[in-house]
């Protein structure tokens, strides 16, 4: 399949605090340096992308550097990272908004760039007037935005208020005029930043369906969002970027299972002093380990049971604790939530719930052979006080896989659809004795 895009050892170099250099000396070493055909001076002092630096070094930062991939055609590849990491720096390199300082960028077909919603739009024109104002921003000619004027509105279900100021609009209806021009501008590359957070659930809904609808007629899209969910379903590929670097290009539930994890690894068991352990003046954790048959493991296979064992602090006599887990997938959705509180099916725990005198606690819970499907999973960890408050909390602390071992050699082998697979009772039974014959 041949590479729409290819970008090839791009970086963009800003100065802190300034438009440009921020000084005439600068301005002229910089210059003269380009028209000697060498290296500009600043590049070698530029400062690594880290927002959560309070010392700096320099007065320069790459908010990208180095970064080299490929996008094929029909391909829908998603850009994750956390808030600096240069998601938004790149899109706007793609779009040509921005020039890079080093590298270069190849781009074959038409760019349609949706960096922000609703920008363009003038407050005191109507929604039609701002539907072709913004349809030119985004190139489209206006004999193609008025063939297309009908299919928009429909869309933003904005129709009543076409021909009203869209200053009189609310920001949820501005955002959906925004992203139904973008989403009907007939462009072979598609960029899309963050649009799919903004307005209600249903324009969400409305909004993932039309993405799905570009997906599958072929055109390639980039797309930037913090939405795992989303990025799971429309996404096959998924690039990580941490710091203004690629930390990672590959299928998108690997690339998200390692955004969520924070670049922890993959560990069957987490454990903290008393000066590191997350916690609170009333209750701490002080470890959480898996283990199966009394070994601390981060394997599993699904006919064997994984045993989720909490060690715990209480500081403040009486204080009314339960300890809790969710249990989540590779993608950050949460499977499960249990705790030990009292149960009536399952029985009293001793310590669940109760008033805690001061001391060290281990909690234990397990989850049931063949109830996993195979695939990798996380753990996080609670403590609680009273009914809400909680007091310790480890997210993502631990993680670990579930194998199929093909148990019984009769039953399929390999992954099941849905994120569980537990064995469930059926009662099938013969009523006829023999086939009915058509008359």
């Amino acid at each position: 399949m041949a590479a729409v895009i290819s970008v090839d050892n791009v970086g963009k170099l800003y100065r802190l605090g300034e438009t440009g250099t921020g000084s005439l000396a600068h301005d002229i070493n910089r210059w003269w340096h380009r028209v000697r055909g060498r290296e500009d001076p600043y590049r070698k002092v530029g400062l690594t992308n880290d927002r959560t630096r309070t010392a700096v070094e320099s007065d320069y930062v790459w908010a990208l550097r180095e970064v080299s991939f490929e996008v094929n055609d029909g391909e829908v590849l998603g850009i994750i990272g956390r808030n600096g990491a240069g998601k938004s720096t790149l899109l706007k390199l793609l779009s040509r908004v921005t020039a890079p300082t080093t590298g270069r960028i190849r781009a074959r077909g038409r760019i349609a760039s949706l960096l922000e919603v609703g920008t363009g739009f003038h407050p005191e024109l109507t929604g039609r007037e701002n539907i072709f104002l913004n349809g030119a921003i985004l190139g489209m000619r206006r004999a193609e935005i008025a063939a297309k004027l009908d299919d928009i509105v429909a869309f933003s279900g904005c129709a009543a208020y076409l021909d009203t100021p869209v200053k009189r609009y609310s920001s949820g209806m501005v955002v959906r005029l925004g992203f139904s021009v973008a989403a009907h501008l007939d462009a072979e590359i598609l960029i899309v930043d963050e649009v799919l957070a903004v307005g209600d659930s249903e324009f969400q809904k409305r909004c993932l369906g039309k993405m799905h609808d570009v997906a599958k007629d072929g055109r390639t899209v980039l797309l930037v969002s913090h939405n795992m969910g989303v990025m799971a379903n429309l996404c096959r590929r998924a690039l990580l970027l941490e710091q203004g670097t690629v930390s990672l290009l590959a299928e998108a539930r690997d690339v998200i299972g390692k955004y969520l994890a924070g670049g922890n690894r993959q560990s069957g068991e987490s454990s903290w002093n008393e000066d590191s352990a997350p916690g609170s003046a009333v209750a701490r954790l002080c470890r959480v380990r898996l283990f199966c048959d009394g070994q601390t493991a981060s394997d599993f296979v699904l006919s064997r049971p994984v045993d989720v064992e909490l060690e715990y602090e209480n500081l403040r006599d009486g204080a009314e604790l339960t300890v809790s887990i969710h249990l989540l997938d590779r993608i950050g959705n949460c499977i499960l939530a249990t705790a030990n509180l009292p149960s009536a099916v399952l029985g009293t725990d001793e310590w669940g719930h109760r008033p805690h005198p001061v001391g060290r606690y281990r909690a234990v819970c397990r989850i049931p052979a063949h109830f996993l499907n195979s695939d990798e999973y996380w753990i996080s960890a609670f403590v609680v006080s009273g009914a809400t408050s909680i007091e310790a909390e480890a997210d993502h602390c631990v993680s670990f896989r579930v194998h199929d071992d093909g148990e019984m050699r009769r039953e399929y082998s390999g992954q099941w659809i849905g994120m569980i697979r537990p064995r469930l009772a059926w009662n099938s039974q013969r009523i006829q004795s023999e086939a009915v014959r058509p008359s």
